[in-house]
């Protein structure tokens, strides 16, 4: 085998040329296939770590704008949805809608002595955690006696908290010490009653009670907010429509709006929106893995014709081989070997620039993040190739070589020696 090796790396230092089209043909097919997995990974990861940030079966409610005349009234009216729509969202769809709450937001300076933060203050049912997954890190959330009570509790964020405290770090143990103390929010008293963890992509917001804030900042106005609510028995994306064109209708008539307007009253469906990109990650996925196929198949093309050639050029070698004693298998296996080495060394190159390719993609790329106005996402996330497909990927090109370098062996074991050697 030593033989064969060193054999072996004479002929691909003779013909360095040829040697470095068959290694650079199979490296770029390997390189570009994980890289194009990697690039879709991380497109792919991004959008679900968004889509995880909210409960799947939940909606929210946002009022709009008019877009047809109705009853004498013309198009381009604003829509505020008010408490009646919460009312009719309790008592109308009650075998599909399991719990209801509402947001109110308004904007106020908390300030604990010296220090203040100015964050967007929400106002919410105790839901609100359940719907957009609020995890907490001390104490609690609101609850129902909030509710009932109008109480005047507050949650923070960490990194609120942390402001608030004047802290060094935001660790719990040292952002424990703000709850039960008293904060002002705007001239009232609120009390501290939980911190949550900051989501990195998102707007923080400090949360009280619904009922204590729309009181407090919104007593004058039968403004209700944003409706939001959990649902169940709604599996299909025709369900789901035919489930909002029914809502949409009851709320439009609490506003004299067109049972078919479509803007006077907003639904984000987190559910259809989950259905649409699943069904766009699977686009996605295919798409990527039909383009990586034909790029790696252009690599084994590559290979394909280089060993023909390869073949071609040496069968008058072969033909002195043969002529001296030598038997087809031992033609068969230096061809064969040739390949396989030649394959395996430039498809771990292409293997390995590939997964560092990707790598420089998450420190660059994968910190990046765009403002969306309600939330900052990030678009490119952990944008990785698993172990496996790189190892199958480079296996699969190696196979590929040595189907290449066999059939071509294969006819220059068989030649006579004569005809070998007559061979240009």
């Amino acid at each position: 085998m030593r033989d064969i090796i060193t054999e072996i790396w004479s002929t691909a230092r003779r013909n360095k040329l040829r040697t470095s089209l068959t290694g650079f043909a199979v490296a770029w097919g390997i390189f570009m296939l994980i890289v194009l997995l990697g690039s879709g990974n991380g497109l792919i990861n991004a959008q679900l770590k968004q889509s995880s940030r909210f409960l799947s079966s939940s909606m929210v409610v946002f009022g709009g704008e008019t877009s047809k005349p109705y009853q004498g009234l013309k198009e381009g009216r604003y829509i505020r949805l008010q408490t009646r729509d919460i009312e009719t969202t309790e008592t109308s769809f009650k075998e599909t809608i399991d719990e209801v709450g509402a947001q109110y937001r308004t904007g106020a300076t908390i300030s604990l002595g010296q220090q203040y933060i100015t964050p967007s203050i929400c106002g919410v049912y105790p839901n609100h955690i359940k719907i957009d997954k609020v995890e907490m890190m001390q104490g609690r959330f609101v609850n129902d006696n909030d509710i009932k009570e109008c109480r005047k509790v507050i949650i923070v964020s960490n990194k609120q908290a942390k402001e608030l405290l004047n802290a060094r770090t935001d660790k719990q143990q040292e952002l424990s010490r703000l709850i039960g103390q008293y904060v002002e929010v705007g001239s009232f008293a609120f009390k501290v009653v939980g911190i949550y963890k900051e989501n990195e992509n998102g707007r923080a917001d400090a949360f009280s009670s619904y009922t204590a804030i729309k009181r407090i900042f919104g007593a004058n106005t039968d403004d209700a907010g944003r409706i939001e609510f959990t649902f169940h028995g709604l599996e299909t994306e025709q369900a789901n429509e035919q489930f909002e064109k029914g809502y949409r209708q009851r709320l439009n008539a609490n506003h004299q709006a067109h049972p078919e307007d479509e803007s006077a009253v907003w639904l984000w469906n987190r559910f259809t929106q989950n259905l649409q990109m699943e069904t766009g990650i699977g686009i996605i996925r295919t798409a990527l893995w039909i383009v990586g196929l034909f790029t790696l198949l252009s690599g084994i093309v590559g290979v394909s014709n280089i060993m023909l050639i390869t073949v071609k050029e040496r069968t008058h070698e072969f033909g002195i081989r043969k002529a001296i004693g030598a038997k087809p298998w031992s033609i068969l296996k230096l061809i064969i070997t040739e390949s396989v080495i030649i394959t395996t060394f430039f498809g771990y190159i292409g293997m390995v620039l590939g997964v560092a390719a990707n790598e420089y993609m998450d420190a660059t790329l994968g910190h990046e993040t765009i403002d969306t106005g309600l939330f900052k996402a990030t678009m490119f996330v952990d944008p990785t190739v698993g172990l496996d497909v790189c190892i199958e990927a480079t296996m699969v090109m190696i196979i590929a070589g040595t189907i290449a370098g066999l059939i071509p062996a294969f006819k220059a074991s068989r030649i006579r020696p004569i005809e070998a050697l007559r061979a240009d």
